[in-house]
């Protein structure tokens, strides 16, 4: 196996088309595989024959799950018990039909998990966190139903005073402080 690293040299973004797989160390790679075909409904794809580590590959929902086993992950975690879940840790996150199905299948399957719900204008978004075999945080929730707005369709409503909400719109306080500094950073720029 070769491995070639070219530096990126323009400031221009990356030909990037998608998502194509997250790679995972994992204590055993048949608890991990069968946990995210059981649990998340990924099927096992062929890998390359040429890798001489102990792997599997996983595919559904146009994204791969690369499991690669390291039995001695746990010399580099100091932590024995399980950790807690906490939706703001690192996660990976998959949009489902139906969060009280995945909840249910999550109490029959004797999972632990922690629920949250986001609400933006009204809209709310049900969240469903917990872990994989090895601690990797996974989120299953119904974020379609917030909608992706660009920055750049957000109104810059300046602030009078520091942390104010400005007026309500179709973009929410966080997009609002971002145009805004934005404006701010463009106002600095020295011609």
């Amino acid at each position: 196996m070769t491995i070639e690293i070219e530096e990126a040299s323009s400031h221009e973004a990356l030909p990037l088309l998608s998502l194509n797989h997250l790679s995972l160390l994992c204590r055993s790679v048949w608890a991990s595989a069968r946990f995210y075909e059981h649990v998340l409904g990924f099927v096992h794809i062929k890998r390359p024959s040429s890798f001489n580590f102990n792997g599997a590959w996983l595919y559904n929902y146009g994204i791969g799950i690369h499991l690669i086993e390291n039995p001695s992950i746990d010399e580099f975690d100091t932590i024995v018990e399980p950790r807690p879940i906490n939706p703001k840790d690192n996660h990976m996150s998959f949009q489902c039909t139906d969060v009280g199905l995945v909840k249910r299948k999550l109490q029959e399957m004797g999972m632990r998990y922690v629920t949250a719900v986001v609400e933006e204008d009204g809209i709310k978004v049900d969240q469903v966190f917990f872990h994989d075999p090895d601690g990797y945080m996974v989120e299953i929730c119904n974020c379609d139903n917030i909608p992706i707005l660009p920055l750049s369709s957000c109104p810059f409503k300046p602030r009078t005073g520091s942390f104010k909400k400005a007026t309500p719109s179709n973009c929410g306080f966080m997009e609002n402080v971002m145009m805004e500094s934005l404006s701010m950073d463009m106002m600095n720029i020295s011609f």
